[in-house]
């Protein structure tokens, strides 16, 4: 196929030899198909601030830091120059994130690098050696539901272990190759201690997992993973070898009004998220 502009300049700097096909147009990104040498990778190109359809970057971006003081300074004001470095750091956030928790034990894309906008990263495959299905597209037993339900969760965990919320995670954002469930599209992914949306992410997070699952396991919707890791996060309690039960009990003290305020954010967050979903599905299948 004809090399889109983008991609145009991985080819004259010899990281890419040729474009196959267009495998997905999404809400933050377009992504191809290449061919780098010997190897089929995908290139990610992450579409501009003012056509991307993400809603509330904002309030993924809290608490990310630049170690630029006048990147900073320039972020914060707003200016051209601070425009193009928040928009780098996008980007480069989800190169980081993608490092960070696979180094954590968790399963993602390994990532080649990210060039002016255009991530290269591995391309997961089935047994067939073909693109692998979204999971939204796989059908599956009581006894598989529950296995790959426990798996994500552990997965989850290991992320906010290392300070990560995924922040847009649902069945959408996850592939299934022959070895299991493998997470995708961290640009969004937040700082669990300096996100004050962290918790209800996480919470949706957990919750739209559970949902997808709970469709061939209903037992699994009366789990509650997220508020069990929260819990053991906040405690320091949480780490990468925790088994997870997904029992939890309230504490049936007299509420808390940041209590409730936060329960009302996870909600509409949430809510917010499944409408988000629907327009992402019908965008693809347009």
């Amino acid at each position: 196929m004809k090399i889109p502009k983008r991609i145009q300049p991985l080819v004259d700097d010899g990281l890419v030899d040729a474009v196959v096909s267009q495998l997905m147009s999404g809400k933050e990104a377009t992504v191809y198909m290449v061919r780098c040498g010997d190897n089929i990778r995908c290139a990610k190109v992450y579409k501009e601030a003012n056509k991307r359809s993400f809603k509330k970057a904002a309030q993924y971006q809290e608490g990310r830091k630049s170690r630029n003081s006048r990147r900073s300074r320039a972020m914060e004001k707003g200016s051209k120059y601070g425009r193009k470095q928040q928009e780098q750091a996008w980007q480069n956030a989800e190169v980081d994130a993608l490092y960070t928790v696979a180094e954590a034990g968790v399963r993602v894309p390994q990532p080649y690098g990210c060039f002016d906008g255009v991530l290269l990263m591995e391309l997961i495959t089935d047994e067939g050696g073909d693109v692998a299905p979204r999971l939204n597209d796989v059908v599956m037993s009581k006894e598989q539901a529950i296995e790959d339900h426990q798996l994500v969760m552990n997965y989850v965990a290991r992320m906010l272990c290392v300070g990560i919320v995924h922040g847009d995670l649902s069945e959408f954002n996850v592939l299934v190759d022959e070895y299991g469930p493998v997470i995708i599209d961290l640009p969004q992914a937040v700082d669990a201690s300096a996100n004050n949306n962290a918790k209800a992410m996480l919470i949706r997070d957990v919750n739209n997992m559970t949902q997808y699952y709970g469709q061939f396991a209903p037992e699994l919707l009366l789990s509650q993973y997220a508020q069990e890791m929260w819990a053991l996060y906040e405690s320091g309690e949480l780490t990468s070898k925790t088994q997870l039960s997904g029992l939890f009990e309230e504490n049936n003290a007299a509420a808390n009004v940041d209590t409730v305020i936060e329960e009302i954010k996870a909600a509409f967050i949430e809510e917010q998220g499944r409408l988000e979903r629907i327009a992402q599905a019908n965008e693809i299948d347009l």
